[in-house]
């Protein structure tokens, strides 16, 4: 069996929650979280991401409005993301994420983890659950 690497990516205007996954392709975990800066300064961070984790694919969350367009802040994240797989040199594809957001901060409160100071930790947890659709969506398939 081929090893995977792939990063998750839940990106925000301020931050960008990422997740990485277990040789496998079975588990997502939460990994960091990117303080967005300057494009040229993300590219930086992301490139020691790709480097460490030996990534291959970016899987990116795209958050349709709650009937399915592609609304303002979808289109930013779209736009960002092709930005970042161009300059990574890496293919991308993406996941709907409606709601993973609240979904990651229910989860963070059911195990105790949950801090309303500290946002980074629902962006990782966020992209841990859009990279972890993207892995079991590939196993039914």
């Amino acid at each position: 069996m081929d090893r995977i690497a792939v990063l998750g990516l839940d990106i925000g205007l301020k931050r960008v929650g990422v997740a990485g996954c277990d040789g496998l392709g079975l588990l997502a975990r939460e990994l960091t979280t990117v303080h967005r800066t300057s494009f040229v300064n993300d590219v930086d961070a992301f490139r020691q991401l790709v480097k460490e984790r030996e990534a291959t694919l970016l899987v990116v969350g795209i958050p349709y409005t709650m009937n399915g367009e592609i609304g303002f802040q979808a289109k930013q994240v779209i736009k960002y993301a092709k930005r970042l797989s161009k300059a990574l040199n890496l293919p991308l594809e993406f996941v709907d994420e409606r709601l993973t957001s609240l979904e990651a901060e229910e989860q963070l409160r059911d195990s105790k983890r949950y801090s309303s100071y500290d946002k980074g930790s629902i962006d990782r947890r966020a992209a841990a659950i859009i990279l972890q659709q993207w892995l079991d969506a590939r196993i039914k398939n």
